[in-house]
């Protein structure tokens, strides 16, 4: 798998543009029903991806990593910003003019007209997480291989583009939120749980696969089950809740990792502290605050203010002191002053956050953001930005720090020709910090060993492998 991403730490977003190219490609010609396939996006749309994978190679499909030797490809799109569209219609143009042959879906899909104004030549074009909708498409122009079970065997929990010991978990669709600045209702729709016992078996799957870490995703994790009504479901005989809590009890009997992205601040989050001092699961919680002005909130469309935010963090860590918080920001709201930015870096200091990203705010066709009077200079947002990256900087590198000396069970994810590289329970792939053994290459992809941190910059630490007290 090639995954090209342009992610300086602390500095972005989840939802950056990341090109997946599908791998499990053979060096044998085709038959005639290649497909080549490029993801674009946010984890929740390389969850998407995995899913058309998965079914493309249950039909027989071949999966390629090339244009050149692929029979069509498909690009599963981004939309979240401006930047994502443009890569995303470049990426478009780069498979016509390499292949010619191709169809595209995801999120850009609801901008079809758009697509086929600047790119005629697609073969189609369907929305995000339309999966029976792009193989009917792909059955269109490539014929649908004569399928041989014995031959084409697909694992029972699907195709994945992450490494083996992690996987994206997606508990739902959508949102129900209307934050002025985000079109995801628009491209996604309203909240969709999925079935919890939908959910827990795909869990336990990737975990008998050999997942040692699993992340959940969705719009808005803490929502889940609210379309529902949190009604019940049964799961490996017992009766579950549709509700995060409840969610969480269960994935923690897999005996792995569970580590929570896009949790929206609702009152009870506080019951899921106490399950991350209990160890059973991650003390990680991805919040995207946003802002901590209670003015711009307002006109953000999110809720809180940066009291009410504080008292919650100051609670949280007195019930779990291990728990790492990470945030996004966005700085240059339309309308945002000078004071009130200055109450942002407020916030910032006395909130001590363990991982933060930030971004210039950027209009998005068809965010209501972008009707807002006074929208902030170019040259000031960015000014505002150094100023902020500049300020958690210094936060994150006296926080990590702290660190040194102490141990740490750390995953491996690779080994190279310097050592290996891992995280800790305080770093999600590929957005959060790493930790380095140079010189450690006694250890595998997916090992889990205890280190002693012995240095420290900015981002990420170094550390020593120490002897497991139970060995």
């Amino acid at each position: 798998m090639t995954i090209e991403t342009f992610t300086p730490k602390q500095t972005t977003t989840l939802d950056i543009p990341v090109k997946t190219l599908a791998a499990n490609s053979t060096s044998t010609p085709s038959n005639g029903n290649r497909i080549g396939f490029v993801s674009l996006g946010c984890p929740k749309n390389l969850v998407d991806s995995e899913r058309i994978l998965t079914q493309l190679r249950t039909e027989g499909y071949d999966v390629t990593n090339s244009y050149d030797d692929a029979d069509l490809v498909i690009v599963n799109t981004c939309g979240f910003i401006d930047s994502a569209v443009q890569e995303s219609l470049e990426t478009i143009g780069e498979a016509l003019a390499a292949n010619g042959k191709v169809l595209v879906t995801g999120c850009l899909g609801v901008k079809k007209d758009e697509i086929v104004e600047l790119h005629p030549n697609v073969l189609g074009v369907t929305y995000a997480h339309a999966y029976d909708e792009v193989l009917k498409q792909v059955h269109l122009h490539v014929e649908k291989p004569k399928h041989n079970p014995l031959m084409d065997l697909v694992p029972d929990h699907g195709v994945k583009l992450t490494p083996k010991h992690y996987a994206y978990l997606k508990i739902s669709e959508g949102c129900n939120h209307r934050c002025t600045f985000c079109i995801i209702p628009s491209m996604r729709g309203d909240l969709d749980s999925r079935p919890i016992g939908d959910v827990l078996g795909e869990a336990q799957r990737l975990v008998n696969a050999g997942v040692k870490e699993l992340l959940i995703i969705s719009q808005d994790t803490s929502a889940y089950g609210v379309d529902v009504k949190h009604k019940t479901a049964f799961w490996d005989g017992m009766p579950v809740k549709t509700h995060m809590q409840q969610l969480c009890e269960e994935l923690a009997k897999q005996g792995v990792w569970v580590r929570l992205h896009y949790v929206y601040p609702y009152p009870h989050v506080d019951d899921i502290i106490p399950l991350m001092t209990e160890g059973k699961i991650l003390p990680y919680l991805d919040i995207p605050f946003q802002h901590a002005n209670k003015r711009i909130l307002k006109l953000m469309k999110r809720p809180g203010s940066s009291d009410k935010v504080l008292e919650r963090i100051a609670k949280w860590r007195e019930i779990c002191p291990e728990l790492v918080i990470r945030s996004t920001f966005i700085v240059g709201f339309p309308g945002e002053t000078e004071e009130e930015f200055e109450e942002l870096l407020d916030f910032l200091e006395e909130a001590q956050l363990d991982r933060v990203g930030c971004f210039k705010y950027s209009p998005v066709e068809g965010a209501k953001a972008n009707d807002l009077p006074n929208h902030v200079p170019e040259d000031v947002m960015e000014d505002r930005l150094q100023r902020f990256m500049a300020l958690q900087a210094q936060i994150s590198a006296d926080k990590l720090q702290a660190r040194i000396g102490q141990e740490y069970l750390i995953l491996i994810d690779e080994v190279n020709t310097e050592g290996a590289v891992g995280r800790s329970y305080m770093d999600a792939p590929e957005i959060d910090g790493k930790v380095y053994l140079t010189d450690e290459f006694d250890v595998q992809p997916g090992d889990q060993v205890w280190v002693q941190i012995i240095h420290a910059d900015e981002h990420d630490v170094w550390g020593v492998k120490v002897e497991d007290e139970d060995e």
